[in-house]
């Protein structure tokens, strides 16, 4: 399993590039605007397996946010180097989109969000219409963003003293559920279609061009126990599109609907690119969530990230410390962490190519 995962986004996309070239696929890279921390080109890239007119389509992504494609990038090229799971997808007639890097700034620089400081899955809204207002974030974002880090115990005290009154899984929604009022602040989902927005839209429209029914495993990393790959629904709140799903993937596919799903109740998630992009298609997805650390030590690695891009001039010897918090956040780096993606991922890949043919 080793082999396939990578410590840096240039080694994850010549792997996933190379995985691709052994298979003998072709690569569409779509170039992105900016450069990454080490100088490299970034891209979103996608790979396609089957045919080019094929009416059922499986989407495997990684990167939606930025950091967490070192655990989806390994991944894909898991997949791409399984001889059996190759045969699979040829003697099937399904098509396959591998997807790698969503958000490559965000994956190149070890970051959650885009270039722009956007969550991605936070970003997918019809932005002629007013975005959505969450007036818990309000009450606590000085304290979750202090001027000063680490941040001092009356900072602690304010979110402390919103979970008291409304609960852990109250918090949990004030900051992750997704606001679009500061601009700096955590799971900002903008206000206008970032990069990887736009770019996305345009690689499904082209690549889902004639499919009937589509499936979609978005791969993260960041909550649940970890190693666990929680398959959380990820449609809209539709009974027939989520007893689908439960029927593809086991009955243990949770929602954010009905408080199953270790996530909070999300807005903007970028599945509905599926529902304007490919307008005719049957959709079933799931994100496939791996746990890490515990949601406290994962959201303190992200009030982290944000101070610290907010505060380009702190002590180097901070910056590097907090970096490597990010990346300890959203990928373990242990065999067994990784066999456990792998495996878990391998039975969701095909489970949703079985689910395509039923």
């Amino acid at each position: 399993m080793e082999q396939h995962f990578s410590h840096s986004y240039a080694e994850a996309r010549a792997r996933f590039l190379a995985a691709a070239d052994a298979a003998g696929l072709d690569n569409e890279p779509h170039w992105h605007p900016l450069l990454g921390r080490d100088g490299e080109r970034l891209a979103m890239d996608v790979v396609r397996q089957g045919p080019r007119k094929a009416e059922r389509l499986l989407i495997l992504s990684s990167a939606c946010h930025g950091v967490e494609g070192f655990a989806g990038s390994g991944i894909q090229v898991a997949l791409l180097s399984d001889p059996a799971w190759m045969a699979a997808v040829a003697g099937s007639g399904v098509a396959v989109l591998y997807v790698h890097g969503l958000n490559p700034h965000g994956f190149s620089w070890l970051r959650r969000v885009t270039q722009e400081g956007v969550d991605l899955n936070r970003n997918f809204h019809d932005f002629h219409r007013p975005l959505p207002h969450n007036a818990g974030y309000d009450e606590i974002a000085a304290a979750l963003l202090p001027r000063h880090w680490p941040p001092s115990a009356a900072d602690e005290s304010v979110l402390d003293a919103y979970a008291a009154k409304h609960g852990k899984r109250g918090l949990q929604a004030a900051i992750s559920g997704g606001q679009y009022a500061h601009e700096t602040g955590l799971f900002y989902g903008g206000r206008a279609p970032t990069w990887s927005n736009v770019t996305l839209h345009h690689a499904l429209e082209e690549q889902g061009r004639g499919a009937t029914r589509i499936g979609w495993i978005d791969l993260h990393t960041g909550l649940g126990p970890s190693g666990h790959g929680e398959r959380i629904f990820a449609s809209r709140n539709d009974e027939a599109a989520l007893t689908r799903a439960r029927a593809w993937w086991g009955p243990e596919v949770t929602s954010i609907y009905d408080g199953s799903s270790s996530s909070a109740l999300l807005q903007g998630l970028m599945w509905n690119v599926v529902f304007d992009a490919c307008p005719g298609a049957e959709y079933t997805g799931i994100a496939l969530e791996y746990g890490t650390l515990p949601i406290d030590d994962m959201i303190g690695a992200l009030r982290a990230d944000h101070w610290l891009e907010a505060h380009p001039e702190a002590d180097p010897a901070l910056a590097a410390s907090i970096k490597q918090q990010m990346r300890d956040a959203f990928y373990v780096d242990t065999p067994e962490w990784k066999r456990q993606l792998v495996e878990q991922a391998g039975v969701a890949a095909r489970q949703g190519l079985a689910g395509l043919l039923a």
